[in-house]
Protein backbone atom coordinates (compact mmCIF):
# COMPACT_ATOMS: atom_id res chain seq x y z
CA UNK A 1 0.00 0.00 0.00
CA UNK A 2 1.26 3.42 -0.92
CA UNK A 3 0.87 6.78 1.40
CA UNK A 4 1.42 10.26 -0.61
CA UNK A 5 3.13 12.97 1.28
CA UNK A 6 0.94 15.81 0.46
CA UNK A 7 2.39 19.46 0.75
CA UNK A 8 -0.10 21.04 3.81
CA UNK A 9 0.07 24.47 2.02
CA UNK A 10 1.48 26.67 -0.98
CA UNK A 11 5.17 27.18 -1.01
CA UNK A 12 8.70 26.69 -2.21
CA UNK A 13 10.78 23.38 -1.81
CA UNK A 14 13.93 24.27 -0.23
CA UNK A 15 16.06 21.02 1.03
CA UNK A 16 14.96 17.45 -0.02
CA UNK A 17 16.80 15.63 2.61
CA UNK A 18 15.80 11.61 1.58
CA UNK A 19 16.74 9.80 -1.94
CA UNK A 20 14.07 6.90 -3.45
CA UNK A 21 14.85 3.86 -1.74
CA UNK A 22 15.60 5.62 1.62
CA UNK A 23 13.59 3.69 4.85
CA UNK A 24 11.69 6.39 6.87
CA UNK A 25 10.18 6.38 10.00
CA UNK A 26 7.30 8.11 11.16
CA UNK A 27 7.66 11.66 12.14
CA UNK A 28 11.13 11.45 10.05
CA UNK A 29 12.11 14.83 7.96
CA UNK A 30 11.36 14.15 4.50
CA UNK A 31 11.81 18.10 2.81
CA UNK A 32 11.54 21.64 3.87
CA UNK A 33 9.15 23.76 2.45
CA UNK A 34 9.26 27.43 2.92
CA UNK A 35 6.09 29.49 2.70
CA UNK A 36 5.39 33.27 3.27
CA UNK A 37 9.00 33.25 4.95
CA UNK A 38 9.02 30.89 7.26
CA UNK A 39 10.58 27.05 6.81
CA UNK A 40 7.79 24.30 7.55
CA UNK A 41 9.25 20.55 7.84
CA UNK A 42 7.73 18.20 6.23
CA UNK A 43 7.58 14.90 7.84
CA UNK A 44 6.87 11.48 7.25
CA UNK A 45 3.16 10.69 8.09
CA UNK A 46 4.08 6.59 8.74
CA UNK A 47 7.17 4.42 8.30
CA UNK A 48 7.82 3.46 5.18
CA UNK A 49 10.30 3.58 2.09
CA UNK A 50 10.48 6.28 -0.44
CA UNK A 51 9.32 4.70 -3.36
CA UNK A 52 8.80 7.92 -5.37
CA UNK A 53 9.57 11.98 -5.16
CA UNK A 54 7.76 13.97 -7.31
CA UNK A 55 9.51 17.51 -6.68
CA UNK A 56 12.82 19.08 -6.75
CA UNK A 57 14.77 21.77 -4.74
CA UNK A 58 13.44 25.08 -5.98
CA UNK A 59 9.64 24.01 -7.13
CA UNK A 60 6.62 25.56 -6.42
CA UNK A 61 3.85 23.91 -5.13
CA UNK A 62 0.06 24.16 -4.10
CA UNK A 63 -2.11 22.86 -1.70
CA UNK A 64 -2.08 19.32 -1.08
CA UNK A 65 0.05 18.44 -4.46
CA UNK A 66 1.55 15.28 -4.15
CA UNK A 67 5.70 15.63 -2.63
CA UNK A 68 6.63 11.91 -2.38
CA UNK A 69 5.33 8.49 -2.23
CA UNK A 70 6.34 5.98 0.43
CA UNK A 71 5.61 1.80 0.24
Amino acid sequence: MSVKVLAPMPGTIIEIMAEVGDEVKADEELLILEAMKMENPIVAPDDGKIAEIKVKEQDKVAIDDVLMVLE
